[in-house]
């Protein structure tokens, strides 16, 4: 598993190839589009903080690990809590940064 404790890195590997959205089966069968607010590194694992219209309006972001599995990337769900919240706080850390550039 990758260390938590890493200063997390902004790429952008899913926007180059899907663009600003990636639309997403759910279980049900139904397709969803999310707007890829940010992708970045955090270790040796690369996490995708998503988020749709619907979860916009709750002020809700999904976090995702995206695996490079052949050409295109891979999204799966995070099942840990502990891995889950260390995508949480690496986001808020990107988006904070970004917050003190000029």
């Amino acid at each position: 598993m990758s260390d938590y404790n890493q200063t997390p890195v902004r790429i952008n590997g899913l926007k180059e190839v899907f663009g600003d959205h990636v639309e997403l089966i759910a279980e049900d069968g139904h397709a969803e589009v999310y707007r890829i607010k940010a992708e970045f590194k955090l270790g040796d694992t690369v996490y995708a903080a998503l988020q749709s219209d619907e979860m916009e309006a709750e002020d809700e972001v999904e976090f995702l690990r995206v695996r490079q599995d052949g050409e295109e990337p891979q999204l799966e769900s995070i099942e840990d809590d502990e891995e889950w919240e260390a995508a949480s706080e690496a986001y808020d850390d990107l988006q904070f940064a970004s917050d003190d550039r000029p």
